[in-house]
């Protein structure tokens, strides 16, 4: 059976945990697509590139003859591949319009006798659809505070105890400072990245509240679409607040791992804005294996920094939680009781 559905339904049977297949080339896969998709290109890139050639030259008639030429010994292979796939009979496809490259292996497909429903529109329509979810009204609540208050631990939990929650550092593949790429993978592309953040944020379309983490514009390469940061600048900011001394233990716990001129390279690579003098002072400490005594000048460098861009933000409210312990489970106990306007103090001395 073939059938096309429009996007509302067909990714809420993509969530449901029904195979889905992207009949786009490779070179299309990798640049976006569904998350969780299996790419199943009809076309490789080098078909697609004769196929759209002969379009443009001879027409839509003469295309899908060449499209037909090229595939047609394959049929059998895309058969093998999607019950590999979906050993259920059940499949999703999509391409990039909904037309001809979909509804052709969903042709073949179900005449082998899978189930199979094509997105309607195809991934035009998920990514504009995406752009929808960005222009949304969220509940957001920004969790923020200093370089090393633990502030990804704390989300962590937060969503442990069912609180709806986006990590956005975890999507961007990078922890948003000069140093958030060291120790992860790469980064995704930007149209990825922007799937990938639609796609959390379609499990709590009726949240009550959404936390985030508070980032600027850019996490490493990746941009936080406009609509989407623009609420985030706006939204209440609940900040914590951790001593210097516990928050250069967590940063060295995390980065002092690492080889010695790695670090130097990227503590280099910020003079201009941290200033000669002071990143001089930081490598010299490095040199001499003195990494608290590397760490103290970033430290400070990066706090004058979020003390600017909090003077700067558009929201109403800054809560504030004073930290001194590492229990990131309590301290967000203490996030989903905390009133408005409340500051309170965790785990004191």
């Amino acid at each position: 059976m073939l059938k096309t559905i429009e996007i509302t339904a067909f990714l809420e049977q993509v969530k449901s945990g029904i195979p889905l297949l992207d009949a786009r080339s490779p070179k299309e896969f990798a640049q976006g697509h569904i998350p969780g998709a299996f790419n199943l290109p009809l076309l490789n890139d080098d078909e697609r590139h004769q196929v759209g050639t002969t379009y443009k030259q001879s027409g839509r008639d003469a295309a899908v003859y060449l499209g037909y030429q090229l595939v047609g010994h394959k049929f059998a292979s895309y058969i093998d591949a999607a019950k590999n796939v979906a050993p259920q009979g059940k499949v999703l496809i999509y391409c990039w319009r909904g037309g001809i490259r979909s509804n052709t292996m969903g042709w073949l497909l179900s005449s082998a006798g899978l189930e199979v429903h094509v997105l309607e529109g195809g991934y035009k329509e998920f990514r504009q659809d995406c752009l929808t979810l960005f222009a949304r009204k969220w509940p957001l609540l920004v969790l923020s505070g200093k370089t090393g208050t633990g502030k990804t631990e704390i989300l962590q939990e937060l969503q442990l105890l069912n609180e709806a929650v986006v990590d956005l550092e975890a999507l961007a593949n990078h922890r948003g400072s000069a140093f958030g790429g060291l120790g992860m993978p790469e980064q995704p592309t930007q149209e990825m990245f922007e799937n990938k953040l639609a796609w959390a944020l379609r499990d709590y379309l009726d949240c009550n509240r959404l936390w985030i983490e508070n980032e600027s514009r850019f996490i490493g390469k990746i941009r936080i679409p406009d609509v989407f940061f623009d609420q985030s600048t706006g939204a209440d900011l609940i900040s914590v607040d951790r001593p210097v001394e516990a928050r250069a233990t967590r940063i060295l716990s995390e980065y002092g791992q690492f080889d010695k001129e790695l670090l130097a390279e990227k503590t280099r690579g910020i003079t201009k804005r941290m200033g000669g003098d002071r990143v001089k002072l930081s490598l010299d400490a490095l040199s001499e294996g003195d990494l608290r005594g590397w760490v103290m000048p970033l430290l400070d460098y990066y706090d004058r920094n979020y003390e600017h861009a909090i003077r700067e933000r558009k929201g109403k409210y800054e809560r504030v939680i004073s930290v001194q312990d590492d229990d990131a489970r309590s301290i967000a106990h203490e996030l989903i009781r905390l009133k408005p306007n409340e500051a309170i103090e965790h785990g004191g001395y």
